[in-house]
């Protein structure tokens, strides 16, 4: 009878584990793989691990740059089967990438067949596609058969690959990388590798040469769809120093003549990674919603090249305020970010500066050179070895060719006999007979000078670091000649330029479509904006119980001030107004303002023009309307009152010499507006003095026209210089009762 099943609850072999352990052991494991062998690139040789195994199966596949293309099915099919057991479509993504020339600055991949555009198609499938490897590839594997890196076993230890490239090209900057890993992430744009070559240049000319001196060479990112870099300096070395920041980065444009007198602006280069028709879609959108005011249409004209033609709205508008409309708002200007995390030593994950990524390249070169150089040490000695068992053999040929037709055992007699080695007897032993000619000897004999000069001369670079300094400094100067400059692939091809100094106000007013609003605020604070300038107002509906308050002619690209009784000035713009469909919105939805206080009055802003503010106890001050403006919904205090005193008047000064003020007395005192200070903030002085009440009236006029009033019946009085003498004074005076047929509400419009 077979042994009872244990009953439930007894445990049998379940281990308890705490829940908060094994989701941290197995999340870490997970977090490490993830950086280790997917998203963070290696610093010595750029390559992120499927890159790697895509370039050595390649290697494998002999596919060299001179060499036929193959199938992409075919090296996809190797990459997975062998080296990275992940999705075949994973892995010709990855290829893909390497192969286009606007994604990549400096390719890995020739690819012939359909590998996608800038306008962001996919590539042809893997089956219809070919490629072999790039110049580019073949440096960053040369020495890899000369024991120049170590190698590991495959998934399924069938196989071996490298662990790292010897990487004779500066790939990680040069050709940059981006992956997001677990809990940190790397963004590094591509570079242009004559630059990064000076600099390492200069590297190992002065190892202690500062970030500073190294920005003299590389200026910064060369993207491979150009582009032009709007940063300062001083951000730009920011970037470089401690690993991390962001690029700027705009299309570049020309201001293209279209006859008689028009013009229109043709886009010849997108930042990097934007997809063009993606880009123009989005512009498309924003002129259909009329977002893009001084635009009237885009068209892309692209062949071979980028050539997007922008049509502005007329031959007046600025071409320069043009685009930065289209950079305010679209992917013309892109930000690029630096983020230089990778696998210092291949374990390691941390962020480099520029001077750390360039060193630690170097020293991985160094440690390549000592190994190729190690490994041809090694063949060198054993060649050697040979070639002088052979010489033995010519020098006692007689004797040798005796020993092989009479010993029994000829490999033991010939050791004895000449003091051999093993290795050198069994090389006698395998030679042929057409190797024993006379010329043969000559050539052995010089191949053993040349072998041992070799020799010489690389345990003389083995012992001295100058000389692999020296070394590795040539291998680097034939790099930067490769790709100087003065050729089609190595020419720089982003700019650097400063953003054009333009008026941010210019710009939000460039993004607004112009036209005509009539501002509605109602007594009960409900605000609307109706299109057009409506002629009366007052036909204007209202909720019940609610009246016109103000009725402001304005235009949608203008900035209106509303005063708060309580002496806050709140900005609005004419095209952020509640639609004039409805009766309006609570005004104090857009602004920030206190319970007990209201709106006095509100204005268009012209920043030249001046007011005086005037609260109700009396005191005032001058103040200029550019002062008023504010970008926040809490506004700006312009006016300190105290006690039961508001804010009531904001009388322009426009023109005007002279002060009229009216209290609620009846009394009128007129004085100098020289009298008022100008101030941006404040209480101000006293302007009319009273015993009880407050201000009536204020009216800002040129002495020299007199001063002007209307009855409740419209009729117009008009007092001159010399019939107001009894009235002026000077300010904070109580004043005389108003003039004969003065309004009754004591208002100069009655």
């Amino acid at each position: 009878m077979g042994k009872a099943a244990e009953p439930p609850g007894s445990g049998g072999d379940i281990e308890p584990v705490d829940l908060k352990t094994a989701l941290e052991e197995r999340y870490l494991a997970y977090a490490l793989s993830t950086i280790m062998g997917r998203a963070l690139p290696d610093v010595r040789d750029g390559l992120k691990p499927v890159h790697r195994r895509i370039v050595h199966a390649m290697r494998l596949l002999r596919l060299d740059p001179g060499d036929a293309y193959k199938k992409c099915a075919r090296i996809v099919g190797d990459v997975m089967g062998k080296f990275h057991p992940h999705g075949d479509a994973a892995i010709y993504d990855a290829m893909v990438r390497l192969a286009q020339d606007f994604s990549v600055r400096y390719p890995l991949i020739d690819g012939q067949g359909n590998f996608g555009n800038v306008d962001g198609d996919s590539a042809a499938a893997m089956r219809y596609t070919e490629a072999r490897m790039t110049e580019v590839a073949t440096l960053l594997l040369r020495g890899i058969d000369e024991d120049a890196v170590d190698f590991r076993p495959t998934y399924n230890e069938e196989d071996k690959e490298p662990v790292v490239l010897p990487g004779a090209f500066p790939n990680l900057l040069a050709n940059g990388s981006s992956g997001i890993a677990v809990g940190m992430a790397t963004s590094i744009p591509p570079h242009n590798a004559a630059e990064l070559c000076d600099a390492a240049l200069k590297l190992i000319e002065d190892p202690g040469a500062t970030t500073d001196q190294l920005l003299r060479f590389v200026q910064g990112p060369d993207f491979p769809t150009g582009g032009v870099v709007v940063d300062g300096q001083a951000q730009i070395r920011e970037a470089y120093e401690t690993g991390r920041g962001s690029f700027r980065v705009r299309a570049r444009w020309e201001r293209e003549d279209a006859g008689r007198g028009n013009y229109v602006v043709v886009v010849t280069e997108i930042p990097y990674q934007v997809q063009k028709s993606r880009l123009i879609e989005k512009i498309a959108e924003l002129l259909s919603a009329r977002k893009l005011p001084l635009l009237a249409d885009i068209r892309d004209e692209s062949a071979e090249d980028v050539r997007v033609v922008l049509e502005p709205k007329s031959r007046t508008v600025d071409p320069e305020l043009l685009m930065e409309s289209l950079f305010r708002l679209t992917d013309f200007e892109s930000r690029i970010p630096l983020n230089m995390n990778v696998l210092s030593g291949g374990k390691v994950p941390k962020v480099l500066s520029l001077k750390e990524a360039l060193s630690e390249w170097l020293a991985h070169q160094r440690e390549v050179l000592q190994r190729r150089t190690g490994h041809r040490l090694g063949q060198i000695e054993r060649r050697l070895e040979i070639v002088s068992g052979y010489l033995v053999v010519f020098l006692n040929v007689d004797e040798v060719i005796r020993i092989i037709r009479e010993e029994d055992e000829p490999k033991k007699e010939l050791m004895r006999t000449f003091e051999l080695t093993d290795n050198q007897a069994e090389a006698i032993l395998n030679m042929r007979l057409r190797s024993l000619r006379k010329l043969e000897e000559f050539e052995l004999r010089r191949e053993f000078e040349a072998l041992t000069a070799e020799k010489a001369e690389k345990e003389a670079l083995l012992a001295s670091d100058e000389r692999q300094w020296a070394a590795i400094a040539g291998e680097v100067r034939e790099v930067r000649e490769t790709f100087s400059k003065k050729t089609k692939l190595g020419r720089r091809r982003t700019r650097f330029a400063g953003a054009p100094n333009r008026n941010l106000d210019d710009i939000a007013v460039a993004l607004i479509e112009k036209e005509p609003v009539t501002v509605v605020l109602s007594q009960k604070g409900f605000l609307r904006g109706m299109k057009g300038h409506l002629a009366d107002p007052s036909a204007l509906s209202f909720r019940e119980g609610d009246k016109l308050k103000l009725a402001i002619h304005a235009m949608t690209t203008d900035k209106l001030i509303f005063l708060s009784t309580g002496g806050r000035a709140f900005t609005l713009s004419g095209d952020k107004l509640p639609s004039g469909r409805g009766q309006g919105e609570p005004i104090r939805l857009a602004v920030e303002m206190e319970d007990e206080d209201d709106i006095a009055t509100g204005f268009v802003v012209d920043p030249e023009r001046q007011r005086l503010l005037v609260s109700s106890d009396g005191t005032g001050f001058v103040a200029t309307e550019a002062d008023m403006v504010s970008g926040t919904r809490k506004g700006k205090q312009l006016v300190n009152v105290s006690g039961k005193a508001k804010l009531g008047f904001a009388v322009p000064v426009s023109g005007g010499d002279t002060v009229a003020i009216v209290g609620e007395n009846r009394k009128l005192l007129v004085f100098p507006l020289s009298q008022v200070p100008q101030m941006a903030r404040g209480k101000g002085v006293r302007l009319q003095r009273y015993k009880d009440g407050g201000v009536s009236d204020v009216k800002v006029f040129r002495l020299a026209e007199g001063l002007s009033w209307t009855d409740s019946a419209g009729r117009a009085f008009l007092r001159r210089e010399d019939e107001m003498l009894e009235w002026r004074g000077d300010r904070a005076q109580a004043g005389r009762l108003v003039p004969k047929g003065f309004p009754k509400n004591n208002k100069f419009t009655g």
